[in-house]
């Protein structure tokens, strides 16, 4: 009876595991998508009818017609090729056509496990978190997009990010559901000293805020306008944050037509990098320092301790600096994709390793 319970487990622990996996692989080509600026290549939101990409060549020019009518191509890529524009269709096809695979992924095994009595109730209280979050991004994600179909030439910088926030919010949902179902009885909790417990929520907060305007950043291309380092073309704090009459409701819906949003944001990201990074080197010293008096041993598996929770955060910590640094002087009239996507899986990362030691510090046997 215990090893079929194990066994049990197990499948739906491993179920789990391959949502992570999958909803982590949608953020990448999500990011990919925002870079190579696929997202208004679809213009219809069709939840059945657009699983399957345009068939024929009449089709292909039905949708690029559509494309055609939007801002993005009036203003930005009037003239694309057929060949250019079946490419950025890929990105956003792939993005929203994942999304329809994890739909099916998730609900069919979800619906058995249920009915065969391995979903507990806890775990089923995590997970329909998870959907609320899940049906939140998809709606939102077309928000996002609808926002570029009608007078921007790309979609909204702030939507955009929320976008993204929100589908790292199902990630970290299914991680802490999967960590529950996973290793909730295996490990004891670290004892968390007063400095740790202090810590965690400045560094959590600080955290999520830098996501969000590291999103805010990447749909701004706020990089490209300053893609210098450790200097802001120049200058470490540009002038124009300065200037009073820019801090206006016009230049923050406008972003896009003039250079006071770009600035601003690029440099509060880097400022609460600076800071993210020191907090988190503290908290980190503040875990390993916890692991001294109390470390977390299983006879069955390799040791989970403060000291390998500190060593991951601070390497990536020290990751996402250099990815930080590099995306950005790389910026030269473009985001590059490969170290803007590389930047975005790190910081999802950088946030999975603090959720690891918010489980450790909070589960107990």
């Amino acid at each position: 009876m215990i090893n079929e319970s194990l066994s049990k487990n197990n499948v739906v622990r491993n179920w789990l595991l391959i949502g992570m996996v999958m909803v982590f692989i949608q953020v990448i080509v999500g990011g990919i998508t925002r870079l190579t600026e696929s997202g208004l290549s679809i213009t219809k939101w069709e939840v059945v009818s657009g699983t399957l990409p345009p068939m024929s060549e009449p089709d292909w020019i039905t949708e690029f017609e559509l494309y055609k009518t939007t801002p993005q191509y009036t203003e930005v890529n009037e003239g694309m090729t057929m060949s250019d524009f079946k490419f950025i269709y890929f990105w956003e096809y792939i993005h929203r056509f994942w999304a329809r695979i994890m739909g099916f992924v998730f609900l069919f095994p979800f619906l058995y496990f249920y009915f065969v009595g391995m979903i507990s109730r806890p775990l089923l209280r995590r997970l329909g978190l998870v959907v609320l979050l899940a049906i939140l991004a998809a709606t939102f994600g077309w928000i996002m997009v609808a926002s570029g179909l009608i007078q921007r030439p790309w979609v909204n910088a702030y939507k955009l990010s929320l976008h993204l926030c929100i589908a790292m919010s199902v990630f970290v949902a299914l991680f802490w559901a999967y960590l529950h179902e996973g290793y909730g009885n295996m490990y004891k909790s670290l004892t968390a000293s007063r400095g740790v417990k202090t810590l965690l929520p400045w560094v959590m907060s600080i955290l999520i805020l830098q996501l969000f305007l590291g999103g805010v950043m990447s749909g701004m291309r706020a990089a490209v306008v300053f893609p210098t380092w450790p200097d802001m073309n120049g200058i470490f704090v540009p002038s124009i944050i300065f200037d009073p009459s820019q801090w206006s409701s016009s230049n923050f819906n406008n972003y896009d037509q003039n250079e006071f949003m770009p600035a601003l944001i690029h440099f509060m990201h880097r400022t609460i990098a600076y800071v993210l990074f020191g907090l988190g080197i503290l908290f980190a010293y503040r875990i390993y320092d916890s692991h001294n008096s109390n470390v977390v041993t299983n006879s069955s598996r390799k040791s989970l301790t403060g000291t390998r929770i500190a060593y991951v955060i601070v390497t990536l910590l020290f990751l996402q600096v250099v990815l930080g640094i590099i995306t950005v002087v790389s910026s030269q009239g473009s985001v590059p994709v490969l170290w803007g996507v590389l930047h975005q899986a790190g910081a999802l990362l950088l946030l999975s390793s603090f959720v690891v030691s918010i489980f450790v510090l909070e589960v107990k046997n």
